[in-house]
């Protein structure tokens, strides 16, 4: 575990009104230009709610898979097993490096100390800010690569995404989206489903990872906390699918990547607790 935090897990003490509330905008959020909103919803764990750093990463890992697992059936449902068939490879492709990736990276994040992990979280943010802007305000290109060089660019990719997925806590499909497009040249509705095949086990990997660190008790001391959260997520995140395409992008994404990279300074400037 981290050097200097405390092995005694935090409890949340919060009122259910506000816990629900921060997981329903982060839901909306994240609703309205079709991902899960993992992103936004750290900064609350932390700023908002105490939780320490690793703490933080942990609940929102354990949220953002639980809401991965809810939005599986009907992306699924919109984009069929059947449409996918011819595209396993990418799957395949991308998850040889991105389950190294998880475990390495949470194995890093569990062993940094917090003040570290800090810094680390708040320039993944800057990179998370700069991917949302990439893939929503901005035409996706495609790169036609030699297949040896394709495959080794997608497992290099995969491993980069695991790590970064692993150490914020989040599903990854901010950044994998973009990777599929421009490597594989698929289409986007296409990469969105695949993204989530990729994102589930690589989840899986991380949270494995997570639960052998002293840390991991977090969880179980914030189960209510937990479950609240992801009923408002999911509330939101339902009601920014009904917004999708409504707010413009020219809007819309600036102001989301406006908030990360507000995130990404109070993070960098965040006193870690004391042990």
């Amino acid at each position: 575990m981290t050097t200097d935090e405390s092995t005694v897990p935090a409890r949340a003490v919060h009122s259910v009104p506000l816990m629900f509330t921060a997981g329903a905008a982060v839901g909306l959020l994240g609703g309205m230009i079709g991902l899960g909103g993992a992103e936004f919803r750290l900064p609350l764990l932390i700023g908002l709610f105490g939780f320490a750093a690793l703490s933080a990463v942990i609940l929102n890992k354990a949220m953002s898979l639980i809401v991965v697992l809810t939005a599986l059936p009907a992306r699924l449902a919109a984009v069929p097993l059947t449409a996918l068939g011819a595209h396993w490879g990418i799957v395949i492709n991308l998850l040889a490096g991105s389950l190294l990736g998880a475990w390495a990276g949470a194995s890093w994040a569990v062993r940094m100390r917090t003040a570290t992990l800090y810094k680390v979280l708040a320039a993944l943010m800057v990179l998370m800010a700069g991917a949302l802007v990439l893939s929503h305000a901005t035409a996706l290109g495609t790169v036609a690569l030699p297949a040896v060089v394709q495959a080794l660019a997608g497992i290099a990719a995969g491993f980069g995404i695991g790590v970064v997925a692993a150490i914020m806590g989040v599903a990854g499909g901010e950044l994998l989206i973009p990777t599929i497009v421009l490597l594989y040249a698929v289409d986007i509705k296409i990469a969105g489903s695949l993204s989530l095949l990729v994102s589930l086990p690589t989840m899986l990997v991380a949270f494995a990872r997570y639960s052998r660190d002293n840390s991991f008790a977090v969880l179980g001391a914030n189960l209510r906390f937990t479950a609240v959260m992801v009923a408002g997520s999911i509330t939101g995140a339902l009601l920014g699918g009904l917004l999708l395409g409504v707010i413009s992008n020219l809007l819309l994404i600036p102001t989301l990547a406006g908030i990360l990279l507000i995130s990404a300074v109070k993070m960098a400037r965040h006193a870690p607790p004391s042990a």
